[in-house]
């Protein structure tokens, strides 16, 4: 597998958060050799599974990463001067400070280039000049005619960042969307490091929808498939100037296995332990209350799901120019993969009578 070619046509695909048509399409191509069934469930969600090896019934192990990424969403369509122009508003965690010049694609009644602008500082009046944009400074800005963009355009529709996978130094690259196409790029190397490999339970790997917005494929997946164990992969936040240490970690030092209220101490003592017999070097992070991710939708599912959370490092989170290492990516693939292979008829009763604690 191609970490970087995956990466590349997973981000530039574009697919905000319940817009995921196009994104679902791209994945289900790329899933299909390595799985028995795919399907997209009725929210959205990408649900694949490849049988395990076991005797039936055999226990369920669920990924979820999420496929849907932050946006904008048309508000408003205005004229000026016979010109069509779109004020927005966001579909997400969109930070405004970022979206001054960006280029970006309005999914109307065909897909429009543009680009975010306003007025230039001088145009301002005095007491805006040195303030930072807000919404109703903002327009999008398709290049044509109001009638035609009337035409075109409708409020509702979504519009994505354009924004090309770029390589820097090293492993490392920057692009829109790698939070969270990184992690389906994960769980991609490991259906791929699986197809060597013979393991008995079970996996559904999940491309799930709407987590940016409310978490809602990671609720109603784990709710119908009902896995007897789960493991979330979102990205994390990287290391830069300015970050603290406590929670952040460097770009190319390994996965982050998350402790907190949304993991199970079992289910991440048997992620450290597949780490330590790859010799592969983990961080842990941690979280207070909710983790932020699709990991507490599935830990709450029906009776509630024995769940772990990795997570890839990452800089400038919700941007157009985030940030990662693909070798974080690579290594969390081996790392689900290798714990796949490792599950036994024996770990569920682990879990529930010793949360895997030391002999």
């Amino acid at each position: 597998m191609n970490t970087y070619k995956t990466l590349k046509t997973l981000t530039e695909t574009p697919g905000p958060s319940g817009f995921e048509q196009d994104i679902a399409a791209v994945i289900t191509e790329m899933w299909t050799p390595y799985v028995d069934s795919i399907a997209t469930d009725r929210i959205g969600s990408l649900i694949a599974i490849k049988h395990g090896s076991g005797p039936e019934p055999r226990p369920r192990l669920l990924l979820a990463a999420h496929m849907d990424e932050i946006a904008l969403m048309v508000k408003q369509v205005e004229t000026h001067n016979d010109q069509g122009f779109l004020r927005i508003t966001n579909v997400g965690g969109i930070d405004i400070r970022h979206l001054y010049g960006q280029l970006v694609t309005v999914h109307g009644k065909r897909d429009l280039s543009g680009i975010v602008g306003s007025l230039p500082g001088k145009m301002l009046p005095p007491e805006r000049k040195d303030k930072p944009f807000g919404w109703e400074d903002l327009c999008v800005d398709v290049g044509l005619p109001a009638d035609e963009v009337e035409k075109l355009v409708s409020i509702g529709d979504f519009i994505s960042f354009r924004q090309p996978l770029r390589k820097l130094q090293g492993k490392r690259v920057t692009g829109k969307a790698l939070d969270n196409r990184a992690s389906v790029a994960a769980v991609t190397a490991c259906l791929h490091y699986l197809q060597n490999r013979t393991h008995a339970w079970d996996v559904i790997v999940v491309a799930t929808s709407q987590e940016e917005t409310r978490l809602l494929g990671a609720y109603t997946s784990a709710y119908a498939q009902r896995p007897d164990a789960a493991i979330a992969i979102d990205v994390t936040f990287g290391k830069g100037p300015g970050t603290s240490d406590a929670n952040t970690f460097e770009l190319g030092s390994g996965p982050v296995l998350d402790l907190g209220p949304n993991v199970h101490p079992g289910m991440l003592k048997a992620l450290q332990d597949t780490a330590k017999s790859l010799e592969m070097k983990v961080n842990i992070g941690t979280h207070s209350r909710y983790s932020g991710t699709d990991a507490f939708a599935l830990q709450v599912a029906r009776e509630g799901i024995p769940t772990g959370l990795i997570g890839i490092p990452l800089r400038y989170m919700h941007t157009p120019v985030e940030s990662i290492d693909t070798a974080d990516v690579e290594r969390s693939g081996r790392l689900m993969g290798e714990f796949i292979a490792n599950l036994d008829d024996k770990f569920l009763d682990k879990l529930a009578e010793g949360m895997m604690k030391e002999d």
